[in-house]
């Protein structure tokens, strides 16, 4: 299946490509703002340019075409009308080539983008965090809460059963990745908080930007994340004056049936259920 179609996302895409004033937060790796494929008019670069190694720089273009491709392109091209804020947060390449940041650069990054208005923010990196890590970041995702700003994190490709202090705060959306098929991917951390409070969005064989000009096939958990974020861009697009809360609560509302039970995984998400949920 589409990973479009996976999660029920082309009939909303129909009605709208997003909204200037709603601001997104990347939280990656520097994007080639030179692509042609890339809805330049609407991203921008939050703080300086940083050297970057390609990694990084395939990491943030990739999950840039997500979220900010030109309609038309081979990439998803979910919102390219919302306004992209790219906060560069890699150094180097993590275990795997895996692009990974630390505690103090992401907390001044969700500060940062916060504070320039960005009312979602994605975060698909893998963390080096410690024990000490956790009220710091504890308290800038309260942050977010306070001003009504929506966190997405990647759950993580280690396989892993557990959780970070990013994913157990409450008010971050830990996503995991799907199939084409509607499946799980067996690749994505799992634990109560990511059950709880998750979303799964499309994680296989999507097709986005590469770095050097074309386009690339990833998979994972980043990927996912990019979608969810793209999802909430165009509901908030759409329904300007709903809070953070009510966004959170169609797309969980929409996701889930009655018959849930408590789970590691959470499901997949439903993009069109969650807009029927904020126009009912």
């Amino acid at each position: 299946m589409d990973s479009l179609d996976l999660v029920r996302l082309p009939p909303l895409m129909a009605l709208t490509s997003g909204d200037p004033g709603v601001v997104v937060g990347l939280l990656d790796g520097e994007v080639a703002f030179d692509h042609p494929d890339l809805a330049a008019g609407s991203v921008r670069r939050l703080g300086k340019s940083r050297e970057a190694n390609d990694a990084a720089r395939r990491h943030g273009t990739f999950i840039a075409g997500i979220l900010s491709a030109r309609r038309g392109s081979p990439a998803p091209a979910i919102a390219p009308d919302c306004t992209l804020l790219v906060r560069s947060i890699f150094h180097e390449a993590g275990v795997g080539g895996e692009p990974s940041t630390d505690a103090a650069e992401l907390a001044d990054a969700i500060v940062e983008c916060v504070e320039a208005g960005a009312r979602i923010l994605n975060l698909s990196a893998s963390m080096t965090i410690s024990m000490f890590d956790d009220r710091q970041l504890t308290g800038v995702i309260d942050h977010c809460v306070r001003h009504g700003a929506i966190l997405v994190a990647a759950a993580g490709n280690q396989r892993a059963v557990g959780g970070s202090v990013i994913t157990r705060h409450p008010w971050t959306i830990p996503v995991v990745a799907y199939s084409r098929a509607g499946h799980l991917l067996a690749q994505s951390n799992l634990g109560r908080s990511t059950g709880a409070r998750g979303l799964g969005g499309p994680g296989e064989g999507v097709e986005s930007l590469a770095a050097a000009g074309g386009s690339v096939f990833s998979a994972g958990t980043s990927v996912a994340a990019a979608f969810v974020t793209g999802v909430i861009g165009l509901l908030w697009s759409m329904f300007p004056d709903v809070s953070a809360a009510q966004i959170r609560q169609a797309l969980f509302l929409s996701s889930r049936t009655s018959s849930s039970r408590p789970t590691v995984a959470p499901p997949l998400m439903n993009a069109w259920g969650a807009y029927e949920k904020l126009s009912g």
